[in-house]
C-alpha cells in the first residue's frame, strides 16, 4: 500500500512542559487523543488530497478517491437516482456532502438518497430529512473507517447502509439491527421506507460496467 492511501487518525499530543530529570523519573503517559466536534471539522482548512470526518469525536481523514472509486459512485447513483425519481420517492446525491449527525460527528458519505420534499428534490441541507439509505465505497484506506467506524455510527442513527466492496464484487447490506451484514453478488433487492413495493437492482451488471467481465 502506497502511504498515501494510509487513513489516519490524528491524536492532540501536547507537549510535556516538566524538567528533564522529573520526566525520565515516570513512566511513559498514555497520549490521550483529542476530541473533536463537528464545528472544529468545518473550519479546518480546505484540502483537495484529503477528506476530514469525525465520528464521535475522533477524527478521520481519508486521502482522495481513485478514478476506478469515482467511476463506481458514479454508475452506483445513475442506477439509484433513476429508481427513485421513477417512483416519485427520493433523490440521489453524491460525496462531497456533509451530515452532522450530532455535535462530534460529521459525516460524508461517498453517495446518500433522502426523501422528496413536496415532490421536488431537496434544496438546502435541512431539507434533505431522514436518509433513506447511506452508501460507502470500499478502498483500502479507508475499510476500517467504512466497515467498523462508520458503520456503527450509521446503525445507531437508524440509517440503512450499504459497503460496495469492488474487489470481491459485492455490497454488503446492514439494516439498523443488524449483527451481520447481507451479502449481495448477484442483484439486491431494496424496498425503501416510503415505496409500496421493493426495487430489484442486478449488481453484475453494475459490477461489469465498472471493472469489466469477471
Amino acid at each position: 500500500m502506497h502511504p498515501s492511501d494510509r487513513p489516519c487518525v490524528v491524536p492532540d499530543v501536547t507537549p510535556c512542559h516538566l524538567p528533564t530529570a522529573a520526566r525520565h523519573t515516570m513512566a511513559m503517559p498514555a497520549l490521550m487523543p483529542r476530541i473533536w466536534t463537528a464545528a472544529e471539522v468545518q473550519a479546518l482548512p480546505d484540502n483537495p488530497t484529503n477528506r476530514y470526518e469525525c465520528v464521535d469525536g475522533e477524527l478521520l481523514v481519508s486521502p482522495s478517491p481513485r478514478l476506478i472509486h469515482q467511476s463506481a459512485l458514479t454508475a452506483l447513483w445513475s442506477i439509484l437516482e433513476q429508481l427513485v425519481r421513477s417512483g416519485g420517492l427520493g433523490a440521489a446525491f453524491v460525496a462531497p456532502s456533509e451530515w452532522v449527525l450530532d455535535r462530534k460527528t460529521l459525516l460524508q458519505p461517498d453517495l446518500y438518497v433522502v426523501p422528496l420534499v413536496d415532490g421536488r428534490r431537496p434544496r438546502t441541507d435541512e431539507e434533505r430529512g431522514h436518509p433513506l439509505l447511506f452508501i460507502e465505497i470500499l478502498s483500502p484506506s479507508t475499510a476500517r473507517f467504512d466497515r467498523v467506524i462508520k458503520r456503527g455510527r450509521y446503525q445507531r442513527a437508524n440509517i440503512e447502509y450499504w459497503i460496495v466492496d469492488l474487489d470481491s464484487r459485492l455490497i454488503e447490506r446492514w439494516l439498523p439491527g443488524d449483527e451481520r451484514p447481507s451479502i449481495h453478488a448477484e442483484r439486491l433487492e431494496w424496498q425503501p421506507a416510503n415505496a409500496d413495493a421493493p426495487f430489484m437492482i442486478e449488481l453484475e451488471p453494475f459490477f461489469t460496467e465498472v471493472l469489466g467481465p469477471a
